[in-house]
This record gives C-alpha cells, sequence and structure tokens, in this order.
C-alpha cells in the first residue's frame, strides 16, 4: 500500500470520530468567516474596532517578516529567535520551514484574536464563559499541527521512515476507533490486580452496586477504629492504588488502620433503574453496617473522593436523621457539597440539557431509566483539557504513528464507568442545576428529609489549587455547610495529581491555616506554605480520631462475611 493511498484511507477513517471530522470543516474557516458567525452577539464596537486594528498591524508584521525571512539566506537564520513560542510548534521543522512558520505564527494571531473577542461579549456570565469554551475548543482544533497536510514535523517522519508511520498511524486510529476512544497510553502494558491495583487484600461483600475489600495489615497491631474509604463511582477505585509507592490505601494501612474500601460496580443494563437513593441505602451506609459488624466497632473513620464524598456526605446526613452517627471522622478530596459555584462543568448544565436527561435516561424516560455511557463522561472531562487530552494523542498516534507512552494514571482515566440514568439525573439536578444539598429539609433522601448541618463530625476537607472539576474555593465551602470541628488543606496542582502526592516523592506543596473565615481567599491569605505532600498532616489528624492499638486481626471477614475473592474483586475488571 502506498503512502498516499494509507493516507486516503486515514483521512476516511477520521471522519468516524465526529469530533476530527467537524474540526477539519471548521479548519477551513479564517477569521473573517467565525467574526461573521459572531455578528450576532452584542459586542462593543470601539472594543471590536481595537481587536480589528491591532490583528490587522501584527498580521502586517508577521508578512513582513516572513518576506525578509525568505529573502534572508537561510544559513543567517537564527533558530533560537525564531522560535514560534508555542509548544506545538517547537519542533525544528516548523522553525526551518518559512511557510509553516508563517501558518503556525498566524494561526496563533487567529487563537489570540478570537479569544479576546470573546472575552469583549456582552451578556451574563453563563454566557460568555460557554462561548470562550466554544471559542477554544475551534481553536484547540483548528491548529495546523493536527494535519498531516499542514504539519511539517509529521510529513518529514512519513518520508523518513517511507510511509511506514502513516500505516502505523492508520493502525493506531483503526483500533481507536474499535475501543471507542484515543488511547493516552500503552493499555496493553497494564493489568488490574497484576501491575495496578496490587495492595493485598480480600473482598468480604458483595452486593449488586459495589464489592467491599478489607485490607490486609501490614503492622502487626492497627487502631481500634476501622476506615472506609468511598471511592468516586464515576471512575475505578484503584486510583487510589495504583502503584506501591503512590497508592493511598497502601499508606493507609501502612499508618495501621484497619481499612475497608468500596469497589463500585460498572453499570450495566440489569441497573439502568436504580436510583440516587439506591446507592446511598444500598452503598456506604450498607458499606459501613458491614464494617461495624466485621470490626465489632460501632464508629469508624469514613473518606470520600470526588463524587463518593458527596455520597457519603449524604449517607451520613440520612444515618444522623435516624439517630445514628457511625463515623468518628469524615475525609472529603475535591468533594463538592455546595454546587453554586462549579467552574467549567457549569457550562454543559441547564434546565434544557437536565430536561433532555431526564427523558432519555433518567425516571421520566419510556423504560423509565438508562446509562449514561462511561465514555461519554471520559470524552467531556478530556475535552476540558483538549490541547493535553485529546489533540496531543491525535497528532502523536495518528499523524506521527508513535505508540503513546505507558502511564498508570492514564491507563486507569480511560478505564471508565456507567452509571445508572435515574441516579445521574437526581445528582445533576440537586447537584448542579438546583444546588438543594445545602438547604436543610429540601431534599427527602431514603425517606428522610436531608440536612447536611447534622453531620457534625471532625471533618478533614481537601481541595487542590489547580483543580478545573472540583475548583479550591467551591470545596472550601463545604467549611461552612458542615458544623463538626474542620481542618482545611490545599494542595498544589489538580484533581487528581494533587491528591495522589505520596511524602517519598517529595514534591509539591500544600497550604495550611486553623483560622477558617467565610471566604476562600481570606483563608490563604493567612495560610502558610509547606513544602511536599499534604499526607503526613492528614496521618496526624486521623491518628487522633483512631482510637487506641490493637492486635491486628489474622484473617479478613468474620463468620457472617467470609472471604469471597482476592483483591481487587471483580467489579473492577468490568469494562464499560
Amino acid at each position: 500500500m502506498s503512502s498516499n493511498e494509507t493516507a486516503a484511507q486515514a483521512d476516511a477513517a477520521m471522519g468516524s470520530f465526529p469530533e476530527f471530522d467537524e474540526s477539519a470543516r471548521a479548519f477551513g474557516s479564517n477569521v473573517g468567516d467565525i467574526l461573521k458567525s459572531m455578528s450576532g452577539l452584542s459586542l462593543p464596537l470601539p472594543a471590536v474596532s481595537q481587536v480589528q486594528s491591532e490583528y490587522l498591524r501584527q498580521a502586517t508584521d508577521l508578512w513582513n517578516q516572513s518576506l525578509q525571512r525568505l529573502q534572508a539566506p537561510a544559513k543567517n537564520e537564527s533558530k533560537s529567535t525564531a522560535n514560534i513560542g508555542d509548544r506545538r510548534f517547537a519542533a525544528q521543522d516548523w522553525i526551518d520551514n518559512p511557510g509553516a512558520a508563517y501558518m503556525a505564527q498566524m494561526y496563533l494571531l487567529n487563537a489570540r484574536t478570537l479569544l479576546q473577542l470573546a472575552e469583549q461579549v456582552e451578556g451574563d456570565e453563563k454566557t460568555r464563559q460557554r462561548i470562550r469554551f466554544a471559542v477554544q475548543q475551534w481553536i484547540e482544533a483548528a491548529s495546523p499541527s493536527n494535519y498531516l497536510a499542514l504539519n511539517p514535523e509529521a510529513q518529514r517522519k512519513a518520508l523518513e521512515t517511507k510511509g511506514e508511520s502513516i500505516a502505523q498511524g492508520l493502525q493506531h486510529l483503526l483500533k481507536d476507533i474499535q475501543q471507542g476512544h484515543v488511547s493516552q497510553t500503552d493499555e496493553s502494558v497494564f493489568e488490574v490486580g497484576r501491575n495496578v491495583a496490587t495492595t493485598e487484600g480480600t473482598v468480604v461483600f458483595e452486593n449488586e452496586l459495589f464489592q467491599l475489600i478489607e485490607y490486609k495489615p501490614l503492622t502487626a497491631k492497627v487502631h481500634e477504629k476501622p476506615m472506609l474509604f468511598v471511592p468516586p463511582c464515576i471512575n475505578k477505585f484503584y486510583i487510589l492504588d495504583l502503584q506501591p509507592e503512590n497508592s493511598l490505601i497502601r499508606y493507609t494501612v501502612e499508618q495501621g488502620h484497619r481499612l475497608f474500601v468500596m469497589s463500585w460496580r460498572n453499570a450495566d443494563d440489569s441497573m439502568q433503574q436504580l436510583s440516587w437513593d439506591d446507592y446511598i441505602e444500598e452503598g456506604p451506609i450498607r458499606a459501613m453496617r458491614v464494617v461495624q459488624d466485621i470490626a465489632g466497632s460501632d464508629t469508624m473513620n469514613t473518606l470520600g473522593f470526588c463524587i463518593g464524598g458527596t455520597i457519603l456526605a449524604t449517607a451520613l446526613a440520612v444515618l444522623a436523621a435516624r439517630g445514628e452517627k457511625p463515623a468518628a471522622s469524615m475525609t472529603l478530596l475535591t468533594t463538592f457539597l455546595d454546587f453554586e459555584e462549579t467552574g467549567v462543568l457549569d457550562l454543559f448544565i441547564d434546565e434544557a440539557a437536565v430536561q433532555m436527561r431526564e427523558m432519555t435516561i433518567g425516571a421520566a424516560s419510556p423504560n423509565e431509566g438508562g446509562l449514561l455511557k462511561g465514555s461519554e463522561l471520559a470524552s467531556t472531562f478530556s475535552f476540558l483539557r483538549p490541547n493535553d487530552l485529546v489533540w496531543n494523542y491525535v497528532v502523536g498516534n495518528y499523524l506521527k504513528g508513535e505508540t503513546p507512552p505507558p502511564f498508570d494514571l492514564l491507563y486507569w482515566n480511560s478505564d471508565s464507568t456507567n452509571l445508572p440514568g435515574p441516579m445521574f439525573c437526581w445528582y445533576l439536578r440537586n447537584t448542579y442545576l438546583e444546588n438543594n444539598l445545602i438547604e436543610p429539609g429540601k431534599l427527602t433522601v431514603c425517606g428522610e428529609a436531608l440536612d447536611l448541618r447534622l453531620v457534625d463530625t471532625p471533618a478533614y476537607i481537601y481541595a487542590s489549587k489547580e483543580d478545573h472539576i472540583v475548583p479550591w474555593d467551591a470545596a472550601y465551602r463545604n467549611t461552612q455547610v458542615l458544623t463538626g470541628k474542620k481542618r482545611f488543606v490545599l494542595g498544589a496542582s489538580g484533581h487528581i495529581a494533587g491528591v495522589i502526592n505520596p511524602p517519598a516523592k517529595k514534591k509539591r506543596s500544600h497550604w495550611i491555616s486553623t483560622a477558617l473565615p467565610s471566604k476562600a481567599d481570606a483563608w490563604f491569605d493567612k495560610a502558610g506554605e509547606h513544602q511536599g505532600s499534604w499526607w503526613p498532616d492528614w496521618a496526624e489528624w486521623l491518628k487522633s480520631h483512631a482510637g487506641k492499638q490493637i492486635a491486628a486481626p489474622k484473617t479478613p471477614g468474620n463468620r457472617q462475611y467470609k472471604t469471597i475473592e482476592p483483591a481487587p474483586g471483580r467489579y473492577v475488571k468490568q469494562k464499560a
């Protein structure tokens, strides 16, 4: 097969991905076309005139610089001063080719101009945010680096390999079409239970929603109060147990805690009618009952991560309404309770969008249920960072024919999970859309009027400073919702990297302040920065709520809850 035939097949195959097809058509537009499409928006004329004038000036300068470069001898060209200033165009191929360099520079100018115009749109803040997001998506998709015909680096590689890179890229593309997502890592390297999720433990309970794993103690004595982790149900639990050196699960066991972890089942058609109430009652509430029975302790320490924290807090509020308080403490990692400010995810949610979900997969659908596919959630989160999590791999995998390097976190990221439609729709409406969770008595969950103020257990609240999924100042609002004694800690980096930050790496930093003013900025102004991981601070805090030391159990479970299978169990291996 010739390289031309292979390239043609690759172009045709890309049509199987709608986003590629749309972006390719959009690339044919220029700034004038976009300006015309934005003409229906309210833009202040003086500001638009200024942007246009500056655009013309910079475009003229770029054209003149390109002409001068063509006229100057190539040997006099300074490669360092010719740097384009964007990592997508950092390869020498872009710099050495005057046409490619001019195209890349004009693209960056067009991008800056469009973003400036988006900033000038007059209207309510949500409309402005949506316009900025849409413009940013178009900009990232339209980069000349994304297209073989415009990417000199990919073209050079195709010539050097005599078309082999294009053939390899086509194979990657066809494989990704079959699996339904763009490969972000070499997934063949990893296997759950073999080289990820390897901390030793035993499944001691299961129902249709989750398996409960009890981990083998790594110390001769353990704290008398057990520990329960509630991971997010929109992802697999093993983000907390990727490798031994970065496993929060293993770290917790090493600190002398008898640890139980919920492993949510990947929803299938048999679960498509399950509700939020089902997830609360048959999820953490059931897990707490089992932990109490196995450990012989009325109280336990609890931890919830992301939506797992929302589910955990809801469950504890339900139990508090019933007069039960099984949690000696609660740790919330990057968790929303107050959904007033939800960051970029708010762009996707309004009344019409929620109603559409309710009519198609929610309790109001013709079949009274359905499934939200994990691949849809994964795509949404990826396009929040399109350069890093989408187009970077389009270029590397398909245009250059490269296999992405193995990376355990990205393997986990691609291991998506489905959710029951009624459960997801309830969550969408009552949290992101209406923010009902923090209104005392507004909601009835599991037959109880919900009031998060009843959750007065000591709470450790962690947020990540660069989190784009749960903005840190939104997570800080939890300090104003919960009524018990609280400790708020802010870590560096994002939603995942900020949480998974083992002490041995000696990376990043965290901020601590014991004062808890009503506003997040006021807290940060008084917080002190500490180098390294927040884990030791949490471990010290947790120790004070874990009770005395007792002999570690020799076997998992008890007479009622016996060994089912070794960790990590069957549920976590189910694919969406």
